[in-house]
Order: structure tokens, then C-alpha cells, then sequence
């Protein structure tokens, strides 16, 4: 039924200012908003994800916008230099210094941050 949709993916966030500077200055995403406040990240590959807001928001627990990059190390290198800071997680799964968890050829290397929303993101091993 819906195999030749276009879909796409949502998630919520408490201040759309925030979020659209966030994405926009930060990440460097093209973004885009309607007359309803919701913002549009636009990527190159045609896809698209909407940031709706949400007084109300609670941040999910898990990962909402994972950002496949060639090189993990060099990317959280950057964003640290622009005031990203990631998470660090001990148990049940055990990132470096830097937030990044290796891989070691069981999965990609990928490390997490969070929106001003408090929304998870990665980057992740695979562009």
C-alpha cells in the first residue's frame, strides 16, 4: 500500500527557533519553515525530516537523526570546535574520551549528541 510513497520521518522540539539555528548554523542543513512553525530539513539525497513544535515536548530515549559520515573521529572533531558536546556512555556500551564508540567490526564506529531540544542524534560510520 504505501511501498511507493514518498515518507518521511518527525520528530518534536520545545523551541523552533532553537531547532532552526541549531540545524541550520551548527549542522549546516538546509532548512526551511511554513507558515505553522514547522521546520523542514532538506537533504541532498531528496529526503526530508520535519521539527514540529511541541510545548510539551519530552526528548525520546533513543536516537531520532542518524547522520552516516566517511569518518567519525574527524566529524566529532569539528563539531566539538562547533560547540557540540557528546554524550559518553560506560554501560552496557563504552564510548572514548570523545563520545565515540568503536566499532571493532561488530557495527559502525558512531558517537551521539543532542539537539537544543535534548533529542538524540548520531553520526555514524557509512557515507
Amino acid at each position: 500500500m504505501f511501498k511507493n510513497t514518498k515518507a518521511f520521518s518527525g520528530f518534536s522540539a520545545n523551541d523552533i527557533q532553537k531547532a532552526k539555528e541549531f540545524y541550520s548554523d551548527k549542522l549546516e542543513i538546509d532548512v526551511s519553515e511554513n507558515a505553522m512553525g514547522i521546520l523542514t530539513l532538506h537533504f541532498k539525497s531528496g529526503h526530508e525530516v520535519i521539527i514540529y513544535p511541541k510545548p510539551n515536548h519530552v526528548p525520546a530515549t533513543f536516537t531520532v537523526l542518524n547522520f552516516p559520515v566517511a569518518d567519525v573521529e574527524q566529524t566529532v572533531d569539528e563539531l566539538i570546535k562547533r560547540g557540540i558536546t557528546f554524550e559518553q556512555y560506560d554501560e552496557p556500551i563504552k564510548t572514548n574520551e570523545k563520545g565515540v564508540l568503536k566499532g571493532n567490526g561488530k557495527g559502525p564506529d558512531i558517537a551521539w549528541f543532542k539537539d537544543p531540544a535534548g533529542n538524540i542524534l548520531s553520526v555514524l560510520q557509512g557515507a
